[in-house]
């Protein structure tokens, strides 16, 4: 598989705690590849260490062309990576506008003088990230809260405010930490069908972590399983499904308490 992005023998610990053991990842362009595993695994780790907030002991990190044994974050938007976290991060005193607009800081190049005074490139650019974020905003059903502050917005239209700002700079790499947390099954069939778009539409290739099984199986292309800081698993969902240390250590259980 031609990876686009790939983790290679990661490590991470804080103090005597192992937060991700030598972690593998192989993700392909395009594809929507969801980690999985009980709280603390691991996964939050992973992500952070993706996007740079986390400094893994050793490993490397390759993103397309580009490898690290710390991925830069000042390079995020430069490498066209964009993320989500689990809880919101979000400016609530913002219209939902300004926040997904907020996406876009790092693509303006007009200088400061030419903002100021309003020049014809400050502003072909200022109407250009308009544009770009209503149709953002068209695109996750928002436009009618555009205006309403988002810190106002019932939690789950919430998560859909943050989406919309992480994809309005079109991401080639999007990772997403539990985008559908909190949502309902309505609220969560419709984020997988943005989700879902959003790789049709850009190309983008998704990292996404969620504890709904039901949604992983139908959303990802493949599932990597990860136990204590160690993948244990790795494949497309029917392989997951099939594995017997993933079936004894999750899905099953997973199942069992959907079914009670």
């Amino acid at each position: 598989m031609n990876a686009f992005l790939a983790v290679d023998a990661v490590s991470l610990g804080f103090g005597g705690a192992v937060a991700l053991d030598s972690v593998d990842l192989s993700v392909a362009k395009g594809e929507i590849h969801a980690v999985i595993g009980p709280n603390g695994a691991g996964k939050s780790s992973l992500l952070n260490a993706i996007s740079g907030l986390y400094r893994p002991d050793s490993g490397t990190i390759r993103i397309a062309d580009d490898g690290f044994s710390r991925v830069p974050t000042k390079r995020l938007a430069e490498l066209g990576v964009a993320r989500t976290f689990q809880n919101l991060a979000l400016f609530k005193g913002l219209s939902v506008l300004d926040t997904v607009m907020a996406g876009l800081v790092h693509r303006q190049s007009a200088g400061l003088a030419a903002q100021i005074f309003g020049l014809p490139a400050a502003r072909r650019e200022a109407r250009e990230h308009r544009e770009r974020a209503e149709a953002v905003i068209a695109s996750l059903d928002l436009a009618d809260v555009r205006d309403r502050l988002a810190g106002t917005l019932p939690y789950g239209v919430q998560k859909r405010v943050e989406l919309a700002r992480a994809l309005v700079a079109r991401p080639r790499l999007l990772l997403l930490d539990e985008p559908m947390a909190g949502m309902t099954a309505t609220e969560k069939q419709r984020m997988s069908g943005y989700i879902r778009a959003a790789r049709v539409s850009s190309g983008t290739t998704i990292v996404l972590i969620e504890h709904d099984i039901g949604v992983v199986m139908s959303l990802s292309d493949r599932v990597t399983v990860l136990d204590h800081g160690r993948r244990i698993a790795s494949g497309t969902p029917a392989e997951v499904q099939a594995d017997p240390a993933v079936l004894a250590a999750y899905l099953g259980l997973a199942f069992d308490e959907e079914a009670a």
